[in-house]
């Protein structure tokens, strides 16, 4: 039954992001509603969390149960793939190197979101109404939503965790501008024969990257970006010949590979909303940033939206879906959005684009990544924590001066 308080918070969508949000916001002591379908169970893909995200998750109690099941990324290294006359060094980053055990944690979704789902259930704080949206009304003071099941539901602040085509985004009025890419995502689990020592390597190739990623044991998932076609293509082969690609393809540096059931083809596109909160809306999530799954930022960026939304709407619990609330959370959220999504659509473009100067770019900026280890230590903090390299280069200066 709807508490017909004012502060209630309505989320829609149940992805992960859907569901870390409600679980924030009922922590943080708002009345919340979940409208989404049950948690799926048949996700193949991983989800790589950095420090910061699991710090959230660990708050919210559900680490400790993921902790088991997932694996430690302490290295993570670019290695250029491709074929071009002017080709990149590989570079690699160490947790260690800036006093870190690991840069964070891979998860199997079938892991994750079951785990998120279940805390949700047994929250007392949160109702969740396993329907979907159907529609909209949002006036001055409330957000009103239709559900499919019938029933409807009023909040006074709704947060589109309803992904990349977003409805609730639509109904707010916020346009946002979106491209498809010629590419899209085979992503499939395999076992090898060598230790993968807790290391992540991306292999850049001219239709994009290749990257495989930590599992527990003797075992690694997979996101392999090309054309559409050759997505399907690679799909459609028996599993003996897909392995054998897959070891080709990363040069045989985990030794024979045996790829695993579950082979799932995503394609790939970007989109950016002009605005991330109007109307009593607040996007997090892919409502609010589309990009390529390139240095692991997808969810990590949500959480981040997710975290800010929450510390906002606690400062303002009267109302948190106020107009003054809402433009706080734009302001706050443009600048980690716009440098992420910026940077991840411009090396994507730099690998498929033939041009010398991209080429000659990307190649130079890695080679100073790889050779300069204060510009990598302040990248892998920024990675990390936005703002903290700035930080670390600041602490650095004040020491200097102070000798």
């Amino acid at each position: 039954m709807e508490q017909n308080d004012k502060a209630r918070i309505l989320v829609a969508g149940s992805g992960p992001a859907g569901l870390i949000a409600a679980l924030g916001f009922a922590e943080a002591g708002f009345a919340v509603t979940l409208a989404g379908p049950g948690a799926t169970t048949n996700d193949s893909r991983t989800t790589a969390l950095m420090n910061p995200a699991l710090k959230v998750l660990d708050r919210l109690g559900v680490l400790a149960e993921l902790r088991s099941q997932a694996a430690p990324l302490k290295v993570m290294r670019i290695v250029d793939a491709t074929r071009r006359l002017i080709r990149s060094p590989t570079v690699t980053f160490r947790a260690s190197e800036i006093g870190e055990e690991q840069f964070g944690f891979n998860l199997p979704n079938k892991i994750l979101i079951p785990v998120l789902a279940k805390a949700v259930a047994d929250h007392p704080s949160i109702e969740w109404r396993k329907s979907m949206v159907e529609t909209w009304r949002l006036d001055a003071d409330r957000a009103h939503a239709s559900l499919a099941d019938g029933s409807e539901v009023s909040a006074s602040l709704a947060v589109a965790a309803d992904g990349r085509l977003s409805p609730a985004r639509d109904a707010a009025g916020i346009k946002a501008s979106a491209r498809p890419y010629p590419q899209s995502a085979l992503v499939l689990n395999f076992s090898h024969r060598s230790e993968h020592g807790f290391i992540s390597t991306e292999f850049h190739t001219e239709t994009g990257p290749f990257t495989q990623v930590p599992l527990p044991g003797k075992r690694s998932s997979l996101v392999w970006v090309v054309k559409p076609e050759t997505a399907k293509e690679l799909a459609a082969l028996d599993d003996a010949t897909l392995s054998v690609r897959v070891e080709e393809q990363m040069q045989s540096m985990l030794g024979r590979v045996s790829v695993e059931p579950g082979r799932q083809v995503y394609p790939l596109s970007a989109a950016s909303p002009g605005r991330f909160a109007q109307n009593r809306v607040a996007l997090v999530g892919e409502a609010a940033h589309v990009f390529p799954p390139i240095g692991a930022q997808g969810l990590n960026l949500g959480i981040r939206d997710i975290d800010d939304l929450i510390g906002i709407a606690s400062e303002n619990r009267d109302d948190p879906g106020s107009r003054l609330s809402l433009a706080a959370y734009d302001t706050r959220r443009r600048p980690d959005i716009f440098a992420r999504s910026s940077a991840v659509n411009l090396l994507n473009l730099s690998l498929l684009s033939d041009m010398l100067p991209a080429q000659l770019a990307r190649s130079a900026g890695l080679n100073v990544l790889g050779s300069f280890a204060p510009l990598r230590a302040f990248f892998m903090r920024e990675g990390l924590r936005p703002g903290s390299g700035f930080r670390a280069l600041a602490g650095g200066f004040r020491k200097q001066a102070a000798r």
